[in-house]
């Protein structure tokens, strides 16, 4: 449903900024109602993949298809079947929430009974029942970005994007928001491509893209990622953390990464991580903080991933040898 390949776009430089690239010969395919995450560190891509796709931004190379459209030549046509949810609030906050859905519907040429069905199918699924005229600015952030979600729905797009729609949001009204956006998403068959940098947010999704300095690193189902980095880590916190990590590199030979006060064998089996555990406690308990056995999570994945301290000529063997 979204075809992108060989995607590179380079923001100009000034007298003082030099020109910087943002997506760098980028190649990524959504299919038809898969729901996918995008993350990626601070300055990895993401916002500008999202303009790009959204139509805002012209990239320097490389095509998108959405929908069987090629954006560039038909932007008409993929608006007609694309939804977007921005991480800054689209709606007017100074009027009620009937009226955000007119203007929005007016937008579309969706009027009169047409108008009333969709509305109201698009709301079923809300806690808005009985707040038509009530102003967004006196909703809660949950119900503010529920008249967001349900706007878009007006329009039964085909591809869905958001962009980080849970920041702000207390873990209850996230977990409702995304709750209801997989029911909604499996029901209508939708395509969702979602920003996120909360990882228990990926958990259920179908396939999860990282991107780093405006590459891709990994795309593949949470479980396949997690399964990268085996299927226990041993978890060490230090008082010196890179001097303990030489130490175990050069003590006992173990292949180990240091991210930031955190010393972590990945690669492990289960029935390996104990031994290996009372191992480093014997030998180097006073300089140990905290140690820990731990299945592998996304943000574990998103760490060993998009750490500077993998040469990326080893990421992408390690990659390669996950995928097959």
């Amino acid at each position: 449903m979204i075809t992108i390949e060989n995607l590179s776009h380079t923001y100009p430089g000034t007298r003082k900024m030099p020109p910087r690239t943002a997506i760098s010969d980028l190649t990524l395919a959504v299919g038809d109602a898969e729901f996918v995450i995008l993350s990626g560190p601070n300055g990895s891509g993401k916002s500008t993949l999202f303009r790009i796709l959204c139509g805002m931004t012209l990239p320097g190379g490389g095509m998108v298809r959405i929908g069987g459209y090629d954006l560039f030549a038909h932007p008409a046509k993929v608006r007609g079947i694309m939804g977007v949810v921005f991480q800054s609030p689209a709606v007017d906050k100074h009027l009620s929430v009937g009226e955000n859905l007119k203007i929005h519907a007016d937008l579309y040429g969706i009027r009169g009974a047409d108008f009333t069905r969709r509305r109201d199918e698009a709301l079923g699924w809300t806690d808005l029942d009985g707040r038509l005229d009530q102003k967004v600015d006196t909703l809660s952030g949950g119900l503010a970005r529920q008249v967001e979600l349900a706007k878009v729905l007006m329009t039964d797009p085909k591809v869905l994007l958001l962009d980080e729609p849970t920041t702000g949001l207390d873990p209850m009204s996230r977990r409702n928001f995304l709750a209801a956006l997989h029911k909604l998403q499996k029901e209508r068959g939708m395509t969702v491509l979602m920003t996120s940098h909360v990882f228990s947010e990926a958990d259920d999704v179908d396939r999860v893209a990282i991107m780093r300095e405006g590459k891709l690193l990994a795309y593949d189902t949470p479980a396949a990622l997690k399964a990268m980095i085996g299927t226990e880590m041993v978890v060490v916190q230090a008082r010196d953390a890179e001097g303990l990590a030489a130490r175990l590199r050069a003590e006992m030979g173990l292949a180990v990464r240091c991210i930031g006060d955190e010393v972590r064998l990945e690669e492990t089996e289960n029935g390996e991580s104990l031994p290996l555990l009372e191992r480093i406690l014997d030998r180097y308990r006073p300089d140990i903080a905290a140690i820990a056995i731990k299945q592998p999570g996304l943000d574990d994945v998103f760490v060993h991933v998009t750490s500077k301290a993998v040469p990326d000529h080893a990421l992408a063997l390690e990659l390669r040898k996950a995928a097959s």
